[in-house]
C-alpha cells in the first residue's frame, strides 16, 4: 500500500511538472512511523525526486511525530518552500484526531489542543531561523481549530502579535 501511494505521488508530481505546477506534500504525525528503520516521510522524499515533489512541512505534526521541526526544515533545505507554523499543548493522544473525524474530543486537563502560535510548546524563533536558512519562501500560520476559548480571529491576532515580538 505504501509503495503504491509513493508511486502515485510520483505520477502526480510528473503531471504537475508538465503543467508548470509544483507538487508539495503536507505532513502529519503518522508519516513518522518507521518502515525498514526509516521514517515513511523520509522514504517519500528519498524516492520521489525534488523536481517532482517539494515539502510543505507542518511544524506541529513534525514535533508530535517526535522530531525537532527546525532540524527537519534544515534537513530539507532547498526543498521546503512552505512551512506551516502551528502550535499545540498537551500530550499526543488519540483525541487529536478528532479534527479529522476519527476520534472524540477529550476535554480533560492536559488533553491535546492546537494553540495560537507562541502559546504552546514550539520554539518559533528556531523554526523561523531554520526556515530562512533553508530558503523557505512562505511561512503560514495554520490554526486548525481555536482553543483557549478564543475565536478564530482572536487566535490569529494572538499569533500575529506573538510573531511581531520575534521581529517577523
Amino acid at each position: 500500500l505504501w509503495e503504491t501511494t509513493v508511486k502515485n505521488i510520483a505520477l502526480i508530481g510528473e503531471e504537475c511538472k508538465k503543467q508548470g505546477i509544483t507538487l508539495l506534500y503536507h505532513n502529519h504525525d503518522f508519516e513518522f512511523v518507521k518502515v525498514d528503520d526509516k521514517y515513511a516521510l523520509d522514504m517519500l522524499y528519498d524516492t520521489v525526486p525534488a523536481d517532482l515533489l517539494q515539502t510543505e512541512l507542518d511544524c506541529c505534526w513534525v514535533k508530535v511525530g517526535g522530531e525537532d521541526p527546525a532540524g527537519y526544515i534544515r534537513k530539507y533545505a532547498g526543498r521546503a518552500p512552505i512551512v506551516h507554523l502551528k502550535d499545540f499543548a498537551g500530550e499526543k493522544s488519540s483525541d487529536m484526531y478528532e479534527l479529522i473525524g476519527i476520534a472524540k474530543k477529550v476535554t480533560a486537563p492536559g488533553a491535546f489542543e492546537l494553540r495560537p502560535v507562541g502559546y504552546g510548546c514550539q520554539d518559533f524563533y528556531g523554526i523561523l531561523k531554520a526556515s530562512e536558512e533553508a530558503g523557505t519562501e512562505w511561512v503560514i500560520v495554520e490554526q486548525d481549530r481555536p482553543s483557549m476559548e478564543k475565536t478564530p480571529l482572536e487566535s490569529i491576532e494572538m499569533s500575529r502579535n506573538y510573531l511581531k515580538t520575534l521581529g517577523n
